[in-house]
């Protein structure tokens, strides 16, 4: 049995302390998000602008072609190589190749925001198993965890780098199991015991047998579109600069909460939008390094 939860504060993180973040972009981390889809680039977006804002120096997306001139030119501060529409059971060698050489340059990488094909998300997911750099910290969102359980073994090739940031639906597939009547809590460490990885999950972080950290603040109208891309973000950005895999998820779900603790008060407690979280994440991270 899990020991009794630990109350992620101001003053814990405070005395937790995320790497120094040095005086180049360089030393701050390089992001990769591997993503999108013709209806769904915003995704990538999302994500990879809260990992700019929490830090992180470099920023890199992957994604579709059809969408990889519209995406650079609303986020030029990032890097953006798009992949030509799969017609056939595999990527190509060029493909493989050109993501290899993406992988080969990342700090940290995101797999999953925005993609709607589980075969693309599948063979995404091995690729980057296969050639994922020794030590460099991944996050799982979306469908790179909708595909995960017919592609178990690939979360042991991670080695304890790895974080997952299902919602319901994701983490009910995970556990094989109706969640309905479970809370937080108990679906996060049983989804960190059952993949052996770091879990964010509705305000909990968890890791395998060890007491869950729970994030007092935050409310319902984080619930909007968008707003998981945002946290996955954040944790990658947050790898990308040196924390480990505990330290990320937690600093990055309390920002991603705290975030909306402040729009609640100016906007209200529903309907504020996912991207207006992007602003109020370095405020907060400002706010816990004073």
């Amino acid at each position: 049995m899990n020991a009794p939860s630990q109350e992620v504060t101001p003053s814990l993180l405070r005395e937790w302390p995320l790497p120094e973040p040095g005086g180049s972009k360089h030393s701050r981390g390089h992001v990769l998000v591997i993503g999108g889809a013709r209806s769904t680039p915003g995704a990538v977006l999302l994500a990879g602008i809260a990992a700019l804002r929490v830090g992180a120096g470099v920023l890199a997306m992957a994604v579709p072609e059809d969408v990889a001139i519209s995406l650079a030119v609303a986020v030029p501060e990032a890097a953006v190589t798009g992949w030509p529409e799969l017609t056939g059971p595999a990527l190509s060698t060029a493909d493989r190749q050109g993501f290899t050489e993406l992988l080969r340059q990342a700090s940290a990488v995101l797999l999953g925001p925005g993609l709607d094909s589980p075969h693309l998300a599948a063979l995404l997911l091995a690729l980057v198993a296969e050639e994922l750099p020794p030590r460099v910290p991944v996050v799982l969102d979306a469908y790179a965890l909708g595909v995960l359980p017919e592609h178990a073994e690939t979360v042991s090739t991670f080695g304890g780098r790895v974080v997952l940031t299902p919602n319901q639906d994701e983490a009910a597939r995970l556990l094989a199991s109706d969640i309905d009547d479970y809370d937080p809590t108990r679906v996060a460490t049983s989804i960190a015991d059952e993949w052996q990885a770091v879990v964010s999950y509705q305000g909990v972080v968890a890791q395998p047998r060890a007491p869950a950290r729970v994030i007092p603040t935050g409310h319902a109208g984080l619930g909007t579109s968008g707003s998981g891309d945002v946290l996955a973000g954040a944790i990658a950005g947050l790898l990308a600069r040196g924390a480990d895999p505990v330290r990320a998820a937690c600093w990055g779900t309390y920002l991603h909460a705290a975030a909306g603790d402040r729009l609640a008060a100016r906007v209200g407690r529903l309907g504020f939008l996912a991207r207006e979280l992007l602003d109020e994440v370095p405020l907060v991270l400002t706010e816990l390094q004073a």
